[in-house]
C-alpha cells in the first residue's frame, strides 16, 4: 500500500538537484528528466525511484516472461532496463562479442520511495512508509547540499574498439549486404572505452545532461553498475489503450551562427539519404505496432519532423497505434523490441549482420530504461547519448552508431559518429 502527498517546493530546480544528490545514498537508483522538454505525449517533468523493495535481475532466458510474472505479482510501479541482447530471447540469436561492463541482461525494482515531478508539483509515493517518514525526508532533501566536483585527477585514456581503417571495411562489408539484398539498413554500433579508470558517476551525469539536455536523460545506479545517459530518443510509450514510438533516424550538427544552423536544420528536413533512412524504420515501427494493434489503428502522426537539441538537429517521426484494453505491457514491449532506429530493415537480418560486424555486445546501450506504472501505462527511452560504467571492474565505455543504407558514405558515417561521441568525451574529460 502506497501512502501519497503533495509537496510544493519553493524552488523547485533546487528541490530536483537535492533529491538527486540525496537519493546517492540508496544502492537502486533511477533518475529521469526531460529537462523541462514538453510535447502532447510527456508524462512528468523528472521521477525519481530509489531503495529496492523486490528486485528482478535475469539473463535473457524467458526475461520477457519473467517481467511478466513479476509486474503481476508486484502490481506496483516498477523500473528499470531491457539490454539490447534480450534479442536473443524473442529471437534464435545469440550475442558473443566482447562484454567489457558486465550488465545483467535485464534489471526491474520495485521502489520504496517514488517522486513524481510534474508542473510545479511533487508528487510522493511511499510504500509501507513509517511514521512521518515522508516529512522527514523532504527536510533532509531540502537540506542536502549539491556537492560540485572538478576535473578527474587521473587522465581518463579514451580507446577505439574498432579502429578507423577496420570501421571502414566492416562498413564497406555491410555495404555489400545491402547491394546483394539481404538488407536495406542496418545500424552499425562502435564502442569507445576505458579501462583501470574511475569517475564519479553523478558529477559526470551532470555534466552530459548539461552539454545535450536532452529530453529523455536518465541516471541509473544498482550494486555497483552505473547508466548516465543523454538520450534524445523515446523508444515506446503507452497511455491508455494510446502506444506511440518515436525513432530517430537522421542527424546534422549544430551551428553558433544562427543563420548557418537554421540552414542545417533545413538541409536535413530535405536530404533525401537521411529521409530515406527514417522512412525506412518508420515502415518497420509500423509492422511491430500492428502486431498488438487494433487493426487499422496504425497511423504516422509525424513523418521526418527537425528537432533542434544543444548538441545536434535530429528528424524524428511519430508512429501511433490503439491497443485493446486487454493489451499487456509485455505483449506491447516484446514485439516490438529492440527498437528498429537500432536495429534496421528487416530487423532480424539485421541484427545477425550486426553481431558478425561489431566487436563489441551492445548490452545496455541501444536497449532501454524507463518505468511501468501499476495501471500498466508505461515509458521508455532509447539508450543513446550514454556512458555506462562497472565500477567494481573499473571499466567506462560509450557506443555511437548510425544507419548505414545504399547512399552512406562510409567516411560521412564515420563523422557522425564522431560528432555523436563527442558529449560523451566532453563529460568524462571534464
Amino acid at each position: 500500500m502506497r501512502t501519497t502527498q503533495i509537496h510544493t517546493p519553493k524552488n523547485l530546480a533546487k528541490f530536483k538537484q537535492n533529491l538527486l544528490q540525496w537519493s546517492q545514498q540508496f544502492d537502486d537508483v533511477v533518475w529521469l528528466d526531460s529537462n523541462n522538454h514538453h510535447d502532447q505525449y510527456s508524462n512528468y517533468d523528472a521521477v525519481l525511484a530509489v531503495d529496492a523493495f523486490t528486485v528482478l535481475k535475469t539473463d535473457y532466458f524467458d526475461a520477457f516472461e519473467r517481467l511478466r510474472d513479476y509486474q503481476n505479482t508486484t502490481k506496483d510501479w516498477i523500473f528499470g532496463y531491457l539490454t539490447y541482447d534480450l534479442k536473443n530471447t524473442t529471437e534464435r540469436l545469440q550475442s558473443k562479442n566482447y562484454d567489457g561492463l558486465a550488465f545483467p541482461d535485464l534489471y526491474f525494482f520495485q521502489p520504496k520511495k517514488l517522486f513524481l515531478i510534474k508542473d510545479q508539483v511533487v508528487e510522493i509515493q511511499y510504500l509501507n512508509m513509517v511514521n512521518d517518514e515522508i516529512e522527514s525526508d523532504i527536510e533532509s532533501i531540502n537540506h542536502t547540499s549539491s556537492i560540485a566536483l572538478g576535473k578527474s585527477q587521473n587522465a581518463i585514456k579514451i580507446k577505439l574498439r574498432i579502429h578507423k581503417d577496420d570501421y571502414f571495411e566492416n562498413i564497406h562489408k555491410m555495404l555489400a549486404h545491402i547491394h546483394r539484398g539481404d538488407i536495406y539498413e542496418a545500424n552499425f554500433c562502435q564502442e569507445f572505452y576505458a579501462e583501470d579508470s574511475c569517475i564519479q558517476p553523478l558529477e559526470t551525469f551532470k555534466k552530459l545532461n548539461q552539454i545535450s539536455k536532452p529530453p529523455f536523460a536518465s541516471f541509473f545506479k544498482f550494486e555497483d553498475k552505473y547508466l548516465m545517459s543523454a538520450s534524445p530518443e523515446r523508444y515506446i510509450s503507452k497511455k491508455g489503450t494510446t502506444v506511440i514510438s518515436q525513432p530517430i533516424k537522421g542527424t546534422a550538427k549544430r551551428s553558433n551562427d544562427k543563420d548557418e544552423d537554421t540552414q542545417l536544420a533545413k538541409n536535413l528536413a530535405k536530404d533525401p539519404k537521411e529521409r530515406s533512412e527514417n522512412i525506412m524504420i518508420v515502415d518497420l515501427v509500423r509492422n511491430d505496432l500492428s502486431h498488438t494493434a487494433i487493426k487499422g489503428s496504425v497511423e504516422v502522426k509525424e513523418l521526418c519532423k527537425v528537432y533542434s537539441f544543444l548538441q545536434v538537429h535530429q528528424m524524428i517521426s511519430t508512429i501511433q497505434s490503439t491497443v485493446a484494453p486487454e493489451t499487456t505491457v509485455v505483449d506491447i514491449l516484446k514485439s516490438t523490441f529492440p527498437m528498429g532506429s537500432m536495429t534496421g530493415a528487416p530487423k532480424i537480418s539485421a541484427m545477425k549482420i550486426i553481431e558478425n560486424l561489431e566487436a563489441t555486445k551492445r548490452g545496455l546501450y541501444s536497449g532501454s530504461v524507463g518505468y511501468i506504472a501499476p495501471n500498466g501505462d508505461f515509458d521508455f527511452n532509447v539508450i543513446i547519448r550514454s556512458i555506462l560504467y562497472n565500477e567494481t571492474k573499473k571499466y567506462i565505455s560509450y557506443s555511437v552508431g548510425g544507419a548505414i543504407t545504399a547512399q552512406s558514405d562510409p567516411l560521412k558515417e564515420y563523422e557522425e559518429c564522431l560528432i555523436k561521441a563527442k558529449a560523451m568525451r566532453e563529460a568524462l574529460e571534464g
